[in-house]
């Protein structure tokens, strides 16, 4: 995904977006093909407002000066049209993890984004966050975005994803539908032989 984002550049192989070889030597050239990237550990700066950080690289600007009020009013609409309730006038250090990380995610509608990489999403947020994310991300999907869900976890795999690719020790399995296939042989395809979810547990006795 780093390579698709152009933070990596290929050694081999060949990138396709709607069918056309590009190549993506930048981040900035990923989003102006649509390409946004959600990653795990947040390229956020603390001390900026949430409008700060977002139009951060693209501020837009009038008579040579940077526009924050514009900027903040367009902030606040993508915030309500995709219902994310997120403060554009907020600053990052006083808001909580899975506040930051929907500032990510605007950070990539707002540059157009129509192909959303999500690296680990779930990773640092609580039950309730991951639910509302769950939630945001089925709401992508029914607004025509493209989603990349980088996780080893499966329920959340089962309740997002279409199709999943598995990968183990940097060679593609395979890959399959998801409403063709199940947790137990997803699992057994990431760990190359079959996963047992139960075990069966002994009783002990200790004797004083």
């Amino acid at each position: 995904m780093n390579v698709l984002f152009g933070l990596y550049q290929p050694e081999q192989g060949e990138i396709r977006v709607n069918g056309k070889p590009v190549k993506i030597t930048s981040p900035n050239i990923a989003n102006d093909l649509g390409i946004g990237m959600v990653h795990q550990h947040f390229m956020l700066v603390d001390p900026f407002t949430v409008t700060e950080n977002i139009i951060l690289g693209k501020e837009p600007s009038k008579a040579g000066k940077i526009d924050l009020k514009e900027a903040s009013e367009e902030v606040r609409k993508l915030s309500e049209q995709y219902q994310l309730r997120v403060d554009p006038y907020a600053k990052i250090a006083d808001i909580s993890i899975g506040m930051q990380q929907r500032v990510e995610i605007l950070k990539t509608l707002y540059r157009g984004a129509e192909i959303l990489i999500f690296d680990e999403p779930t990773a640092v947020l609580t039950p309730q966050e991951i639910k509302e994310l769950i939630y945001i991300m089925k709401a992508l999907i029914k607004e025509g975005k493209s989603i990349i869900l980088i996780t080893h976890k499966l329920k959340e795999i089962m309740e997002v994803c279409d199709r999943v690719t598995v990968i183990r020790k940097g060679q593609g399995i395979g890959t399959v539908n998801v409403n063709e296939t199940n947790p137990n042989e997803l699992a057994s395809l990431m760990v190359g032989r079959e996963v047992l979810f139960k075990t069966e547990k002994r009783e002990l006795l200790l004797r004083m």
